[in-house]
């Protein structure tokens, strides 16, 4: 039986709902750990506002948006605060109007360091237990690796510039999804998995470092770059993949925990970045939908069901359990599937 060293994954990912006031608004974590977090993804569930994407790193106020190729921007009244046990957000409409989720991350509570493991110094704000890491760099235009500061080597990352927009994308590497050292995904699109020679500097990420070529989407210069960095814990997170079969018998993915949350994407066809999470209404089937790639409202269909160690297709359609299709994803849990003392959890 597999056994956890998170006992409470809470203290390392939430996800908050919370319903906007149009002010100013502190909002504050649910259960024991008093989370604070460190890079914070809010999406207005009511109205088609691009996601907000804050973190610690960075600082308040500055934005990315997950849907676009947009640059870095100051919202000056978007997330102001990143609180000991939530955030604080102003008037902006796209984080406090309407019914709202947050995603959050705890890294290393803003506190960051300089890290020369690779041939560019990097700035890092790592969580090794938790397996997260947010890595800043300038870029120089040449192949380069860069330091993680996770101690084990990351199984998804995402990559952006700061400062340029089109062309410019969000750049994502998933271990599992991949055949070789060449492969990407990019968020804000709908693409299948793409290949182009030696974008991550003909190497996987190691335990110290991941590469990236003289590339504007990940290395060129006169250009900022921030990556957020996972490793998998067992019994807390998961970056693996599937196949589906088109059957409300769906297919079902062992993680080892109960999700509290599941983004996954078609790698060889075009498809949305769907996420799940357990906080929205619509529990078993979790079916409130939200898209990386795009600003679009909260939908609903009956995708899944969350259970005590995985989850379990429960419709066909082809963006997340088509015939023969392959599918990557990205989950983090509610529970463990058994904790460090042999106590199981159970499916809602």
């Amino acid at each position: 039986m597999a056994y956890t060293n998170i006992d409470d994954p809470s203290a390392y990912f939430q996800t908050k709902t919370y319903t906007g006031n149009s002010g100013v608004q502190f909002v504050t974590n649910d259960g024991n750990s008093d989370l604070q977090p460190d890079w914070v993804w809010i999406k207005n569930r009511t109205v088609g506002y691009s996601h907000q994407l804050y973190d610690s790193s960075r600082g308040t106020t500055k934005a990315l948006f997950s849907d676009l190729t947009n640059a870095e921007t100051t919202v000056s009244n978007g997330l102001v605060t990143f609180n000991t046990d939530g955030f604080g957000v102003n008037s902006a409409a796209a984080v406090n109007e309407n019914e709202l989720v947050a995603w959050q991350w705890k890294a290393n509570g803003g506190t960051t360091s300089s890290n020369t493991d690779g041939s560019i110094t990097s700035t890092v704000q790592a969580n090794q237990d938790a397996g997260f890491s947010i890595v800043t760099w300038a870029g120089t235009n040449s192949t380069a690796t860069i330091g993680h500061g996770l101690g084990v080597a990351p199984k998804f990352i995402i990559v952006r510039a700061r400062d340029k927009g089109v062309p410019t994308s969000w750049i994502v590497f998933h271990k599992d999804g991949s055949t070789s050292d060449d492969d990407y995904y990019i968020l804000q699109g709908t693409f299948a998995k793409g290949t182009q020679a030696g974008l991550w500097n003909n190497q996987y990420p190691s335990s110290t470092v991941f590469g990236v070529a003289n590339d504007f989407w990940v290395n060129s210069a006169s250009t900022n770059y921030i990556a957020y960095c996972f490793a998998e814990k067992q019994g807390y997170s998961k970056f693996g993949k599937y196949v589906g079969n088109a059957n409300a018998n769906g297919t079902f993915v062992y993680t080892g925990f109960k999700p509290a949350f599941v983004m996954v994407k078609r790698s060889d066809g075009t498809s949305d970045w769907t996420i799940l999470d357990s906080k929205r209404p619509g529990y078993n089937l979790i079916n409130k939908r939200l898209v990386a790639n795009s600003s679009a409202a909260e939908a609903t269909y009956n995708v899944l069901d969350f259970v005590s160690n995985g989850f379990k297709f429960r419709d066909g359609d082809g963006i997340w359990n088509g015939s023969g299709s392959n599918y990557i994803y990205m989950a983090f849990a509610e529970n463990p599937f058994v904790t460090s003392t042999g106590i199981p959890t159970t499916a809602r």
